[in-house]
């Protein structure tokens, strides 16, 4: 049975790409033995900034945002994030869909597939990685870089990826599966 894979769009704002890259990628990964992908996209799922009462590792939810944020990390077996670089770091909804929740995110792996400019995304990558693990998610090494990644976008809003990003992109879920295997035993 294939894990279940949630390909999270990070980007929230207008005229962003970041849809068209992720939805290539979820159909890629869609085609990988290993896994079921669902596309999530933060800009659907509307989480204010950070609005809890309460710690979110003591899963005490009040609001409907959040507890509907949880079961969708909740149901998960890995994620792969795609996000773009903003003044050389991750979107702040990135940190914000971090922050609402906690042990949803425990003991899972996640991947990164990065774009932007020249740099591809890499140094938003990075620091995307750092936060991860404070969440108890182990990070891929292997990864996406996307870059100068509005050339790759048609007019009709398709992202037409190279080979350099196909292989990326299998390298990190053959790992991604042994990680997802692996973890899933201490879940």
């Amino acid at each position: 049975m294939p894990y279940k894979l949630n390909t999270i769009i990070c980007s929230t704002r207008l005229g962003r790409i970041g849809p068209s890259i992720a939805r290539w990628f979820d159909e890629f990964a869609n085609q990988h033995d290993e896994f079921n992908s669902n596309l999530v996209d933060l800009a659907d799922v509307g989480l204010p900034m950070y609005d809890e009462p309460n710690h979110p590792s003591l899963k005490q939810y009040q609001n409907s945002h959040t507890k509907a944020w949880s079961r969708s990390v909740e149901a998960a077996d890995a994620f792969v994030f795609v996000l773009p670089e903003y003044n050389y770091c991750p979107p702040p909804s990135y940190f914000n869909a971090l922050d609402y929740v906690y042990k949803e995110w425990n003991y899972k792996p996640c991947g990164f597939v990065s774009y932007g400019g020249v740099s591809g995304g890499l140094r938003s990558a990075q620091l995307a990685k750092q936060l991860a693990t404070t969440v108890k998610m182990m990070p891929m090494m292997e990864g996406v870089m996307v870059q100068m990644a509005s050339s790759l976008i048609d007019e009709n809003g398709n992202f037409s990826p190279a080979k350099h990003h196909e292989s990326s992109a299998t390298a990190m879920l053959n790992e991604l599966a042994k990680w997802t295997r692996a973890l899933k035993t201490i879940r």
